[in-house]
């Protein structure tokens, strides 16, 4: 009985994360900048705003974890 060769590491992961932080950091960014006049709002829509902003930016996340595992953008 013969052990099956190691798969290679693969590229995709690292440059995945890298991608991942990358994202997150251009979001911030964003809504950063957006903050001076997002601050103008009433509360309850600025509160709105940041919990809309803060789970929008996980959209792009599936098919980028399915590019890092699969090596494919689509299903």
């Amino acid at each position: 009985m013969t052990a099956a060769p190691d798969p290679q590491p693969s590229w995709r992961k690292p440059a995945g994360i890298a991608l991942i932080l990358l994202l997150i950091a251009a979001w911030a960014t964003i809504v950063v900048a957006l903050s001076p006049w997002i601050g103008t709002w009433p509360v309850l829509v600025q509160g709105l705003f940041y919990l809309v902003a803060g789970i929008v930016w996980v959209l792009p996340l599936k098919p980028l974890l399915r590019w890092m595992e699969l090596g494919r953008w689509r299903g």
